[in-house]
């Protein structure tokens, strides 16, 4: 068991059940899973382009991501369907602890004038996204390696049922929320 799942056994769990008066343990909102999403809009012209993020992706969550293809034709773009245009890990478990463990402690701290992340990014259901614009704060991507800054899109899903007991879990294991 890794930091994150042991602060969320010891200290999170007890918490949130004095917080919200949960009768059963069961109850306790917990997080389910960890979705990264790297749109690559450069892969149409450059197939290389895809293959660097999908490095740097497994490189980040340990991982190896599955390429997400385009749904639907759109001549603007020069874009095909079935084209890649992306790729996408899902974290569940170990791994998903341990990813936003390193998230919350090294990789956001580590972005330049950092306040916080916003607390008005749930959805309604108790998940949470969040975009990050840089892959380099992560720490094994080495800065002279990396071609071109990619952002990508990070969304936790826990099983809370409202937002508030949601930002409550995400807020007692560590993320820094400003407001």
């Amino acid at each position: 068991m890794n930091r994150l799942q042991e602060k969320y056994q010891k200290e999170v769990i007890p918490a949130l059940m004095q917080r919200f008066a949960y009768k059963n343990i069961m109850e306790v909102p917990k997080l389910e899973k960890a979705v990264i999403n790297m749109g690559v809009g450069d892969a149409i012209q450059d197939a290389k382009a895809l293959d660097a993020a999908v490095g740097d992706m497994t490189k980040i969550t340990g991982q190896k991501p599955i390429v997400t293809r385009a749904k639907k034709s759109i001549a603007n773009f020069k874009l095909r369907q079935g084209m890649p245009i992306g790729c996408k890990v899902t974290l569940r478990g170990k791994r998903m602890y341990e990813f936003l463990d390193k998230l919350m402690n090294i990789a956001l701290p580590r972005v330049r004038d950092f306040r916080g992340v916003s607390g008005k990014a749930f959805d309604g259901r108790g998940n949470y996204a969040l975009g990050v614009k840089e892959q380099l704060i992560f720490p094994e991507i080495e800065y002279d390696k990396v071609e071109k800054i990619r952002g990508m899109d990070v969304i936790v899903v826990t099983t809370a049922k409202t937002d508030e007991e949601a930002k409550e879990l995400l807020r007692a294991l560590g993320m820094p929320f400003h407001d």
